[in-house]
């Protein structure tokens, strides 16, 4: 039978996180990105009395909505990637 010490695993034994310094980094810098392509897409809206022709504008159904996808996709990215790849391997 194993001992407690021996059925640790890699990671209990180096003792790093599995997230690090710069994958919060590229997590803070994907939200920031979600959070502008939301702000990008707010704009007045139409009423029943008067038409706002703002509401079709490339800046609302375009531009914010690519910039929060790929705020998105980056996010998923920041989570996944390794921190070594993300200091191009220079690792402590």
């Amino acid at each position: 039978m194993l001992k407690d010490k021996e059925t640790k695993s890699a990671f209990d034994k180096t003792g790093n996180f599995p997230l690090e310094r710069p994958n919060f980094i590229a997590m803070a810098i994907s939200g920031a990105l979600i959070v502008l392509g939301f702000v990008l897409m707010l704009g007045g809206s139409s009423t029943v009395s008067e038409f706002n022709p703002d509401i079709f504008s490339t800046r609302r159904i375009v531009v914010g909505p690519c910039i929060a996808f790929i705020g998105f996709v980056a996010m998923a990215a920041a989570i996944i990637i390794d921190p070594a790849r993300l200091t191009f391997g220079k690792r402590k």
